[in-house]
């Protein structure tokens, strides 16, 4: 991945940096369309309510005007979690599941109207950092990853993107007196005090945040331990013995962020933790990659127990199926998963690929669509 040096960026060196690698260009988005039009067939139930509690997957659609502010995506997943409040599906021991990068575009948040106007994701990324040139300047001078911009821009955002991830996110979890897996957000050496996220300074990290129906953050945060080929040149990877797993009112919970549920090890480091219930938070990103071929690991070597044979003849979507949550999540001990994809319009870029999938007890439900969905999971 090529990136130009500060002084002379050009636009195509932003068009191919870090964030547009996180979601591939497809169409132009449709102006003025609503993206929170889920049908009956894409709001689905397992089970039946025998007060233990739920896990119940969110998959949003999202689009850069959501990402204004923390308030407009708060009224962007609010409409997800009404629909879900509507249904009797939200109670003290719901556990609430949202996706991959949900939070990492809050990066463009507080920023110019242009930059959620712009028609083209490179146009957005110039303006971000003409508005911020001098102290971008400084972080790219001092970057040290293989993206440096990437790096960059992530780290003059971060406090703010902190800030404003704990309070959409944090606020639905005390709003709906829910616990919440916020999905994730790229922050520079985060942690948690007093409840709060809080961006730190040295190498990017994907983490994700359980928040409690107080709104506070528990302490550890999940940190991403295999970043993908498109991650690594400027996420860091975390050691395996730093995931943690959570106590809530519905099980202990482990999470494993997107690709990190296709490897035997964090299972096992989950296991040693008597880990209950398992969420995966993704993104896929490569429109209509989910009925193509597989086309094999990315970031790390193919596990052993993997069959060399499947690259190629599994489709992908057979491929999560056999070598991800559904597959692994009996090595953990849990007996219950939920994994779930960000779907989005975002400027000239979309990602629309991936499945809802909760497993219980060794049966798995699929959504129906590659696209915007809610699921359901009775534990």
């Amino acid at each position: 991945m090529k990136i130009a040096q500060f002084g002379t960026i050009e636009p195509t060196a932003l068009y191919s940096f870090g964030w547009y690698a996180l979601l591939s260009p497809t169409r132009t988005a449709r102006r003025g369309e609503d993206m929170n039009d889920l049908r009956p067939e894409d709001i689905l139930e397992h089970g039946f309510d025998a007060h233990r509690g739920n896990l119940l997957g969110m998959q949003p659609l999202v689009r850069a005007a959501d990402y204004a502010s923390e308030d407009t995506l708060t009224a962007r997943l609010s409409q997800y979690t009404e629909i879900a409040a509507q249904k009797g599906w939200l109670n003290p021991r719901t556990v609430v599941v949202w996706p991959e990068y949900v939070g990492t575009w809050l990066a463009a948040a507080g920023e110019w109207p242009a930059v959620y106007h712009a028609r083209r994701l490179n146009r957005a990324m110039l303006l971000l950092a003409a508005h911020h040139l001098l102290p971008f300047a400084r972080q790219v001078t001092a970057a040290r990853e293989k993206d440096r911009i990437a790096a960059s821009l992530f780290r003059l955002k971060a406090p703010d993107m902190a800030r404003r991830y704990q309070a959409v996110f944090g606020g639905l979890a005390r709003q709906y007196s829910v616990t919440m897996v916020a999905g994730s957000i790229l922050l520079p050496s985060p942690e948690v005090e007093n409840g709060q996220v809080m961006a730190g300074v040295g190498p990017l990290h994907s983490v994700s945040a359980v928040f409690g129906p107080d709104g506070l953050a528990a302490a550890n945060l999940v940190r991403k331990v295999i970043p993908t080929t498109d991650e690594l040149p400027f996420v860091a990877p975390a050691p395996v013995a730093q995931l943690p797993v959570f106590d809530t009112p519905a099980g202990r919970l482990g999470v494993l962020i997107c690709a990190d549920s296709w490897y035997p090890a964090p299972y096992q480091q989950l296991k040693t933790q008597g880990v209950e219930l398992i969420a995966v938070p993704s993104s896929i990103t490569t429109p209509g990659l989910w009925d193509r071929p597989w086309r094999g690991y990315n970031g790390a070597s193919m596990p052993a127990d993997v069959d060399p044979g499947d690259v190629g003849h599994l489709t992908e979507g057979q491929a999560w199926r056999k070598y991800a949550l559904a597959a692994r999540i009996g090595s953990s001990g849990a007996t219950h998963g939920m994994n779930v994809f960000l779907h989005s319009t975002l400027w000239d870029i979309s990602g629309d690929c991936g499945q809802a999938l909760a497993v219980s007890d060794g049966s798995v439900t699929q959504s129906s669509g590659a696209g915007a969905a809610i699921l359901n999971l009775w534990l």
